[in-house]
């Protein structure tokens, strides 16, 4: 192969990335590993039922259903741990004494000398595609001679590689945006591994970590084709993302639309000099791509089910009038415009829900802090909100001429959170905002490390050293009063 073509290939830049990027990386790995270490086992949103999805595939080669049970394993370890009493009653904490710590050990080795196989209930688990739950099957074999637990936190510290990828990738997003200022792309990818939610999720066993590192990978692939154009081998790497993103997570299906637009936009930019090879190079990207729903679709109609699964009922709102469910999906993001019904009747969402949540709020939604501290928190987020604003308004004429590009991150953007609505909306009014969770948007986390490398860059070029060094320094802080507030509700 020559020296020429091996530029052109996908993973070439990954070898001239600075030593610093690296670093952003390890210092998110190393973060999500303390997060790993002091949330207790299953006290993370649906970790229980992730679990017993890995559990099934690794030592059946079967896929879980949603009905049944738990194995014997994981329910006794569950039980031993208290899981039913601490979930959700922040009053509880996990267990101390000596007796309970003997009785728990008992039952894990009772648990590892099971002949059961495998755990055919997964719960809501069993509707996601395989491949997080795939891979985490290598260390769950791996550590097949160690306790369950042992098993939960090797698979953790697959989950916080992941969250390792997505520092990574959002550097090089930020560095394919940011092209002018190079120490503002380690602010942004600096701040963004230091981020407490996304070292929460990805010291878990959830497929979230590895959406997380997908989407940031698909962010720079995009970032990079809009910047230096889109060769056949990045229309393919892009199309190989996409697929991979769909058999991540189904929430990737939010996602997608957007990234195949930018696909569509780039190839047609191509057309105009580089011929109908451009053609070729998005069909094949979209085949790659879209193969995944496509055999998705196939098997479920095959076997009579709806063709998107669950996902179907996510788009089923019969009976429903359309205004009623925009209305709805408004609110559920932003304050309610005249007209609108009060579907979040003394709510403010855009705070109460995605920003104060965004500051703390972990375990099973039960670990907080003080209300005064999102009150606080408040300074430094408009701080940072106005000084990215400013960097906006001096660089007008350069967003102008990326346009497109921009549109693209806001279909991305956009097509997720319409997706998070329309599952909310299928349970309301019974349940106000049954995924308005912050943990759902996180794939959408270089953008705001974008954000935050342009505020970085508002502060003018005589302060913006060191407002980059005080938001480092605040994330940090963040993280570190994150995980302690943590420790104090469980172990305290």
């Amino acid at each position: 192969m020559s020296r020429s073509s091996k530029k052109r290939l996908p993973l070439a830049p990954l070898r001239g990335v600075p030593a610093v990027a690296w670093l952003c990386a390890l210092v998110a790995c190393m973060n999500a590993v303390s997060w790993s270490l002091i949330t207790p086992p299953f006290q993370v949103p649906d970790e229980p039922e992730h679990v017993a999805y890995v559990k099934q595939l690794a030592e059946t080669g079967h896929l879980p259903s949603q009905f049944g049970s738990f194995s014997f394993e994981e329910a006794i370890v569950m039980e031993d741990v208290h899981l039913q009493t601490i979930a959700e009653q922040p009053q509880n904490q996990t267990i101390s004494t000596p007796t309970q710590e003997h009785k728990l050990q008992r039952d894990l080795a009772r648990g590892l000398r099971s002949p059961e196989k495998g755990s055919e209930y997964a719960g809501v688990a069993a509707s996601e595609p395989p491949l997080y739950y795939a891979l985490q099957s290598i260390p769950y074999t791996l550590g097949s001679g160690v306790t369950l637990l042992d098993r939960i936190e090797l698979m953790r510290l697959l989950s916080a590689i992941m969250g390792g990828l997505t520092a990574l990738f959002t550097f090089m997003f930020i560095r394919e945006t940011l092209p002018g200022a190079a120490w503002a792309w380690t602010v942004g990818a600096l701040c963004i591994a230091l981020v407490p939610l996304l070292g929460f999720m990805s010291g878990a066993v959830n497929p979230d970590a590895m959406l997380y590192a997908v989407t940031a990978a698909l962010f720079y692939c995009l970032a990079h084709a809009f910047r230096r154009g889109l060769t056949p081998a990045w229309a393919l790497a892009t199309g190989i993302l996409i697929a991979v993103g769909f058999l991540t997570k189904l929430s990737f299906l939010g996602i997608a639309p957007g990234a195949l637009v930018g696909l569509a936009v780039l190839s047609v930019r191509v057309r105009r000099s580089g011929g109908r090879s451009a053609y070729r190079s998005l069909a094949a990207a979209f085949a790659i791509a879209l193969s995944p729903p496509i055999a998705y679709v196939i098997a479920h109609t095959a076997s009579g089910a709806p063709a998107l699964g669950i996902a179907s009922k996510g788009l089923d709102h019969t009976g429903n009038s359309l205004w009623s469910q925009i209305s709805y999906i408004w609110q559920l993001y932003l304050p309610r415009l005249p007209g609108m019904p009060a579907d979040f009747a003394g709510v403010f969402t855009t705070r109460q829900i995605w920003f104060d949540w965004y500051v703390g709020l972990y375990g099973w939604l039960d670990t907080t802090f003080p209300g005064w501290v999102y009150d606080l928190a408040l300074v430094p987020a408009g701080v940072i909100a106005v000084l990215c604003l400013r960097a906006v308004i001096a660089r007008r004429g350069a967003l102008r001429a990326r346009g497109a590009e921009l549109l693209v991150y806001g279909v991305m953007c956009v097509g997720l959170l319409v997706l998070i609505g329309m599952d909310s909306y299928r349970t309301f009014p019974r349940l106000d905002a049954e995924y308005g969770e912050v943990r759902y948007v996180l794939p959408m986390i270089p953008l705001l490390g974008a954000a935050l490398a342009l505020a970085a860059r508002g502060a003018g070029r005589r302060w913006s050293h060191a407002v980059g060094a005080v938001m480092i320094a605040l994330f940090l802080a963040h993280d570190v009063f994150s995980q302690l507030q943590v420790v104090a509700r469980f172990y305290g």
